[in-house]
């Protein structure tokens, strides 16, 4: 494999490009399992017919995981906001669609979003009072098996020269409540410092999918605090006072 193109540095993972096909090497100290369950997600999410970027094979390069998928040729629509300002609103649009579309598939195997938040939630530091209260409220929340991306971004998402979209990064995929995964979107806009946006998408996915806005604002507290033990300073910031638990009128 030729890892001389890359295409994306994150924290723990570079991308490289190398034809058809995305090499996603993680960092020597990333966890197995991690590599392995991401792998499994993208998997079981093909079988069930969204268009994602094929699994073509996991491997290790120099004693690192790495996860080989097809490369999806185009821009994410994180770039095509900023290059179009104008059509926010219709880019944030055809985010809220595809989320939908999400939401509509079944993945019994994939694992439960309620088990993934209640574990994260338990290693923060926030006061045990309002651990203990965020852990009672997301138990109490309602139940359902919806597919969750769990990290439904602009920048997750693909446009080919076509118009083809393609949603990427299947890490954090579970089942779940659709209402935690949309809270986890809107809580990405105000991270990276857009509160316009993040009204924008919520007005917008609550319209066209006819939930009340404040069903999705009884989850913000629950996924801000299994969001806040990662990240920067400001944005674990941010994240914790989303986590303290307001009643929102």
């Amino acid at each position: 494999m030729n890892l001389n193109r890359i295409i994306a540095v994150r924290n723990n993972k570079t991308l490289y490009r190398d034809g058809d096909k995305c090499i996603k090497v993680f960092n020597a100290e990333y966890s197995k399992a991690d590599v392995l369950n991401e792998a499994l997600n993208q998997a079981r999410i093909e079988e069930i017919g969204l268009n994602v970027p094929k699994v073509l094979d996991v491997t290790t390069i120099d004693g690192k995981w790495a996860i080989v998928t097809e490369y999806i040729e185009g821009k994410t629509l994180s770039t095509l906001i900023k290059e179009n300002p104008d059509k926010k609103a219709e880019y944030i649009e055809l985010l809220v669609d595809l989320q939908m579309q999400v939401h509509a598939k079944r993945a019994p195997l994939l694992n439960r979003l309620k088990d993934k938040l209640d574990a994260k939630i338990a290693k923060t530091n926030l006061f045990a009072t309002t651990r203990y209260y965020l852990h009672t409220r997301l138990e109490e929340m309602p139940k359902n098996k919806k597919v969750c991306h769990g990290d439904f971004a602009p920048s997750n998402v693909i446009i080919t020269p076509d118009g083809t979209a393609y949603i990427v990064d299947w890490a954090h995929a579970t089942q779940g409540n659709a209402s935690a995964d949309v809270a986890h979107t809107y809580l990405h806009f105000g991270v990276i410092g857009d509160p316009e946006g993040a009204e924008l998408y919520l007005e917008t996915f609550c319209k066209k999918s006819g939930t009340d806005k404040k069903y999705v604002q009884d989850w913000v507290p629950i996924v801000a605090a299994s969001l806040s033990i990662k990240g920067n300073d400001s944005e674990r910031e941010y994240l914790m006072a989303k986590a303290q638990v307001i009643n929102y009128q």
